[in-house]
């Protein structure tokens, strides 16, 4: 009988991970091959171009379009200021004259006679990109980005809320099926990157925001809680943009699910060391985790065991988790693998498992939309 493989959530106590780190647009990369980054160094700067501030001059003075370029006071390229003078209209016999001022900052960068207006470039708006991964830069793509790698403790989760967080690591709960209530975030914990257990509840989020926490990292969420804090339906986009005062991560699913033990147990292993998380989420082409990344002292580095691999055998009797709506999140354990094919919904064929979700139920998925997880 062939074995059936499904990908499951990478947790591992040691390994090397490569990050690369690019530019929007083209600018400076200010590394070079070999140097040692820490995860707040800036490795890459651009700038893009300001905002445009078109504005009538032939309305403002009561000239014809072909007279704005000899009422101008300042000259293409010019820098000026707001509210400072930059036309004058000739008037009558030097009398009647009107004036315009700039109604921003910025360069001249058009003065046009055949429309009569001048458009202003605001000031460029500097772009910076950090290393976010502490290590050694191994890679530079000229004028856009690096690649960095380093030996890692790694965690990823199930689902993130914004982007990129840095702090040492801090233990909020003592063993993974405690809940993370707001009791339990300190005052001492702004910029840290917090461990729950259990759930983590709206008002512990809430707290974490106000007290100023860099992340907040648990086994798992209620799905209204989420739609408190986020003011709306997550809805099916890569998360990552939200600016919600801190970033979020499940390891588990939806509802009061425990961490992980052995992940609780890495965390503990590492509390008070620096790490890096990242929020961003994608769960349909091109699977994006949400991750926590602790860099390694070099005498820590091993050929330690995989937590959880990458790829696992799917068989009766293993844990997963439904990563596709309209089960996404659900934990529960594989009952049947049906070796034929079936019509789905969609009236696609595939090969489907049927899981007896941790709820009571029994339901039947594809299995491209499950996970390996551990117990």
């Amino acid at each position: 009988m062939a074995h059936a493989y499904t990908p499951g959530l990478r947790v591992s106590r040691c390994v090397r991970h490569r990050t690369r780190r690019m530019l929007p647009i083209p600018g400076d990369v200010l590394v070079s091959v070999g140097d040692r980054v820490h995860a707040k160094d800036v490795v890459a700067r651009t700038f893009l171009p300001g905002d445009v501030i078109p504005f009538s001059l032939s309305n403002k003075l009561g000239v014809a379009s072909t007279e704005v370029p000899h009422c101008m006071l300042k000259e293409q390229g010019d820098m000026i200021h707001k509210d400072e003078l930059i036309a004058r209209s000739p008037g009558i016999f030097g009398l009647f004259q009107k004036e315009a001022l700039s109604p921003g900052e910025g360069t001249v960068e058009t003065i046009s006679q055949v429309t009569g207006q001048v458009i202003l470039r605001g000031e460029p708006r500097p772009i910076e990109v950090l290393a976010y991964l502490s290590g050694e830069v191994v890679e530079v793509i000229p004028e856009q980005g690096v690649d960095i790698e380093a030996d890692v403790a790694m965690v990823q989760g199930i689902l993130g809320i914004g982007g990129e967080a840095f702090g040492v690591i801090d233990l909020a709960c003592d063993s993974p099926d405690v809940t993370l209530t707001p009791d339990l975030i300190r005052d001492d914990m702004w910029g840290h990157i917090v461990i729950g257990g259990a759930r983590m509840t709206g008002e512990a989020v809430q707290r974490a925001i106000d007290v100023g926490v860099a992340a907040v990292i648990s086994g798992g969420m209620d799905d209204q809680d989420l739609k408190e804090i986020l003011g709306k339906d997550l809805g099916v986009a890569i998360t990552g943009s939200e600016e919600i005062g801190t970033s979020l991560v499940i390891t588990e699913g939806f509802g009061d699910i425990a961490m992980a033990a052995r992940t609780f147990e890495l965390f503990q292993e590492f509390a008070g060391r620096e790490s890096a998380v990242n929020g961003a989420t994608q769960i349909r082409a091109g699977v994006m985790r949400p991750e926590i990344l602790i860099p390694l002292h070099p005498d820590e580095v091993t050929t330690g065991e995989e937590l959880s691999g990458e790829h696992g055998v799917l068989e009766p009797g293993v844990r997963v988790r439904m990563i596709r709506d309209p089960y996404f999140g659900l934990l529960g354990e594989v009952a049947e693998l049906p070796p034929e094919l079936t019509v789905l919904d969609s009236g696609s064929k595939a090969r489907v498992l049927i899981v007896n979700v941790d709820d009571g139920r029994q339901i039947t998925v594809p299995r491209a939309n499950v996970e390996l997880i551990e117990e």
